[in-house]
């Protein structure tokens, strides 16, 4: 199924956000670099075509743009554009307007005076918030264009040719700040690119599960990395739908995971749903020993997604001798890992490494990833779809790299076996109050810093454990979680009363931007 918008990555960290906004309305997307060549979208054949911000200037030298032949053959082929913050600012400067850096700079909610509500401000109040972010903006319009909106530092905030459909706001309808965002986009996409509703769940699992088997074909087998967590079961159970028994799932215990995890994993996988290919490989010891006096978090994750590689190319390599036809390895990887990776677009920043999408030359098997193009919440309903049950749809993310980067600093078997006792209480007392399908997670994390506390008659100098509790939609963006006061001093006690090593518990109230959801 080809996506009906495209949305050309120009490296802004909301640019993933537009994708998800258009899937949302019910239409697909596909976020491709602004590289894309005119003969890659002639094959795409989009209805629309979406510029994504960006955090550079049009008129530096070598700034990302697109050659004007790819703008030309959009308006000869009657595919409605629409630019949003630098991809704004593009286009007016591709079809010969003006851009310019001002000292009157903008970031945040921001009054718009609607001066057109037609296209894509179809039915926007006279005065609407939205999110503004940029220094520079469109000065002098190119010809046939008007003005649709302004505020009161940018004269030409939202412009439009309603006979070349071409559109560029300088706000970000994509985040939740601008109000009316998604009908601006809704204007776009639904009623100037006439895009039908096509992205439901149900009907998506014939189309992945073929797409499965055109990949393996018939005799193929395929060995996955399988971590317990939501993506990589999903993408477990929906291979084993497409290929059966020959799927091999490699469960690795890598010293790392929650409490009571290795167990739960394999009756689940083994009993509940029938896995005949299950191996599982216990690997605690040479994961911790390999982690010994690190502490630098990317040198942690390096040497996880190392190890974790090594350990499975060596059950891969038992495993290939007793199956030939294992050419393929699956993986669980999601649409916010591959963007926080840079993987669409060369002018975005890289976040973090992620071990599940970096693989060594020497791996000589394709790579098999049906949940890449997906945000967790999808990869929810489509677990829904599939049949999963509930505790493991709704269970919170857990990362790649495990407990490893929930544990600032050195990693020892002392701080994990603290750190898991912890965060089971804050997990089950979260599940007792009925709110665990509201957050996005809620974890513990073992600092490693020692304070003097009382306890009965007694001085104590031990750790301190961070809670962490976000609210979140896709990973990109969070908050932090307003939860009862009540609630946090049953965690906090039951965590210094039955987790010895602990004497303090702090609550970490720090939003994702700046912070990231993970201390690691």
């Amino acid at each position: 199924m080809k996506s009906q918008i495209i949305v050309l990555d120009f490296g802004g960290q909301t640019c993933h956000l537009i994708s998800r906004r258009v899937r949302d309305l019910g239409v697909s997307s596909e976020i491709l670099p602004f590289t894309v060549s005119l003969d890659q979208l002639r094959n795409l054949n989009p209805k629309g075509i979406i510029l994504s911000g960006g955090p550079a200037s049009v008129y530096e030298v070598g700034a990302p743009t697109i050659p004007k032949e790819i703008v030309d053959h959009c308006v000869s082929k009657k595919i409605p554009i629409l630019g949003l913050c630098y991809g704004h600012q593009l286009l007016a400067k591709i079809l010969g307007g003006k851009v310019a850096p001002k000292t009157s700079k903008e970031f945040g909610k921001t009054n718009l005076t609607v001066k057109n509500a037609d296209g894509v401000l179809r039915g926007l109040k006279p005065i609407e918030i939205v999110w503004m972010s940029h220094g520079d903006q469109v000065e002098a319009l190119p010809e046939g264009f008007e003005v649709y909106a302004s505020s009161s530092t940018c004269p030409i905030a939202v412009y439009g040719n309603s006979d070349t459909n071409i559109y560029g706001a300088q706000f970000h309808p994509e985040v939740r700040h601008t109000l009316s965002g998604n009908q601006i986009l809704a204007n776009f996409i639904i009623y100037i690119c006439q895009c039908e509703k096509d992205w439901e769940m149900k009907s998506l699992i014939p189309i992945l599960i073929q797409k499965i088997n055109d990949q393996v074909g018939l005799n193929g087998q395929v060995i996955l990395g399988l971590s317990g967590g939501v993506d990589s079961s999903v993408a477990a159970v929906l291979l084993h739908n497409a290929i059966g028994d020959r799927l091999h799932a490699i469960f690795v215990n890598n010293g790392l995971l929650r409490k009571g995890e290795v167990e739960q994993v394999q009756t689940s996988f083994k009993e509940r749903f029938g896995f005949k290919n299950f191996h599982n490989v216990d690997a605690e010891e040479i994961f911790l020993s390999r982690l010994e006096g690190i502490v630098d978090p990317e040198q942690k994750r390096k040497i996880i997604g190392f190890t974790f590689i090594e350990i499975f190319e060596e059950e891969a390599i038992e495993l290939g001798e007793k199956f030939p036809n294992i050419k393929f390895l699956a993986q669980g990887t999601i649409f916010p890992d591959r963007v926080e990776t840079a993987a669409t677009s060369n002018s975005s920043s890289k976040i973090k490494s992620h071990h599940n999408v970096t693989l060594p030359d020497r791996m000589k098997l394709e790579l098999v990833e049906p949940l890449r193009e997906f945000y967790k919440d999808e990869v929810r309903r489509l677990g829904r779809e599939l049949g999963m049950p509930e505790e493991i749809i709704v269970r919170h993310p857990f990362p790649g790299p495990g407990l490893a980067i929930r544990c600032v600093g050195e990693v020892k078997k002392e701080y994990l076996n603290l750190l898991r006792d912890a965060d089971a209480i804050l997990t089950e007392e979260i599940q007792k109050t009925g709110i665990y399908n509201e957050l996005w997670q809620a974890f513990a994390v073992f600092l490693p810093v020692k304070t003097v506390g009382i306890m009965g008659d007694f001085r104590t100098y031990e750790y301190m454990c961070a809670l962490r509790i976000v609210e979140s939609t896709d990973a990109m963006t969070a908050n932090f979680a307003k939860i009862d006061w009540d609630l946090l001093e049953r965690i906090s006690t039951r965590i210094i009363n039955e987790v010895r090593g602990f004497n303090r518990v702090v609550l970490d109230i720090s939003n994702k931007p700046p912070s990231t959801i993970e201390f690691e």
